[in-house]
């Protein structure tokens, strides 16, 4: 079963159960693999594949923790903590994520075989190691354990 297909079957679960927060969630999720299928010239019958599906399921979370952000520093603890709410519910979809001692590793390891010495190759040590790290690291981490090293 594809990630796409746990999530229309979850969303049933939650309409059955009558959680309307996990079905908001759930149901945006789905909309969002449906655009995403039209961008990419498909039609909304079709599936995405895994690694498409996290990539919308990351997009989704990362809007949740900018909204979580701007509503904490305005104050609003009531909207973050729904926003919160939301985000546990996207991350049950998404992969673990590296710890931040794995990814310094994984950056000095870089670091040492491209030869990079001086901080104006920053950018190309940061593409290398994304790339090699997609989908398994937060970017935001990554960057801060690239600038560490230096």
């Amino acid at each position: 079963m594809t990630i796409q297909e746990t999530v229309k079957e979850k969303m049933k679960d939650a309409m059955r159960a009558k959680d309307s927060v996990r079905v908001t969630v759930l149901r945006g999720l789905m909309a969002a693999f449906i655009n995403e299928l039209v961008t990419l010239g498909k039609t909304p019958q079709d599936t995405l594949e895994d690694e498409q599906t996290l990539v919308v399921i990351t997009r989704a979370s990362k809007q949740r923790k900018d909204a979580i952000d701007q509503f904490t520093k305005g104050g609003r603890e009531d909207l973050a903590d729904d926003e919160k709410a939301e985000l546990v519910i996207l991350e049950e979809f998404l992969p673990e994520l590296m710890s931040d001692e794995e990814i310094e590793k994984i950056v000095l390891a870089k670091k040492a075989e491209l030869g990079v010495t001086d901080k104006s190759q920053m950018g190309q040590l940061m593409g290398q190691i994304m790339a090699e790290l997609k989908g398994k690291a937060d970017g935001q981490k990554v960057k801060e354990a690239v600038e560490k090293s230096f």
